[in-house]
């Protein structure tokens, strides 16, 4: 996979820019599947391959679910689960907090939690855009071309209201929401209805998944601290909670994730015994 930061007129919309090809069917087996695990962004993808992005609703799901070749992924509060099974090249951005009524004309509250297919936000202009990236030559000029598409698209505005802006930096350095509201000056109730506006989600549950990041990243970098210690670190009572609150998110128990150690942490490869 190829990443590289956005166009610096892009930065405050846009945080980073990928193209992935794993095109080589020897490399897939039938039946294969991961875990996505949330980040707290919206993902853009265009499939440049012949097979759709299908999903499945847990582990027993047989049929799943097929979408488009192009999709929105709104922020998700828990993983989800996808079929890898085929070969797939895309092209795709990862999306800064509060874009999604800029470039999509949609509140983002109505894009979390699930898949859009792009051609129900843009119409038939999905289609030529996924044309354009196709006719590309190579990896550094489709990001080139997904650059000049969304600066094209992009309205004249200054981004996202200064308070949610704040809160999110605020967020990040772990400051709790009650804080957050009191330092706004605002009523709960409408610091919480212009973060969801922009984000589609609630500023609970967006520091949650900011804890769940520390978690992942704490599990990752310590493989050999106890579970019951990295429980204690990352300031849960007792390991069963650590335990319940990761698998809620993740689908996985802390130390399967250990065990696995997924390469790129928010995509988690299943192994075939714990397929179905």
């Amino acid at each position: 996979m190829i990443r590289r930061p956005a166009h610096p007129s892009l930065r405050p919309f846009v945080k980073e820019l990928w193209a992935l090809d794993h095109c080589d069917p020897v490399q897939c087996q039938s039946g294969e599947r991961e875990h996505v695990l949330p980040t707290g962004n919206m993902h853009l993808a265009f499939r440049l391959s012949s097979s759709p992005l299908k999903t499945f609703s847990d582990s027993q799901d047989l049929e799943g679910r097929t979408l488009s070749l192009s999709v929105l992924g709104g922020i998700r509060s828990r993983y989800y689960i996808r079929d890898i099974s085929a070969p797939s090249c895309s092209v795709g951005v990862v999306l800064q907090p509060g874009t999604a009524s800029l470039l999509f004309g949609t509140p983002a509250e109505e894009l979390s939690e699930r898949h859009t297919s792009v051609e129900a936000l843009w119409g038939r202009e999905s289609v030529l855009v996924r044309e354009q990236l196709l006719e590309a030559s190579g990896a550094e000029q489709q990001l080139n071309r997904m650059e000049a598409i969304l600066c094209s698209r992009l309205p004249a505005t200054n981004g996202l209201h200064p308070v949610v802006a704040d809160a999110l930096v605020r967020f990040q350095a772990m400051e709790s929401v009650e804080s957050v509201v009191e330092y706004t000056g605002y009523s709960h109730r409408h610091f919480i209805s212009l973060f969801r506006q922009a984000l589609g989600i609630t500023p609970k549950v967006y520091c949650r998944i900011l804890r769940f990041q520390s978690l992942m990243k704490l599990l990752s970098e310590n493989i050999q601290y106890p579970m019951a210690d990295l429980a204690q670190i990352a300031g849960f009572s007792d390991q069963a909670h650590f335990s319940r609150s990761f698998k809620e998110m993740s689908g996985l128990t802390p130390s399967k994730f250990r065990e696995i150690a997924p390469p790129s942490s928010h995509h988690v490869k299943l192994p075939p015994s714990s397929q179905t």
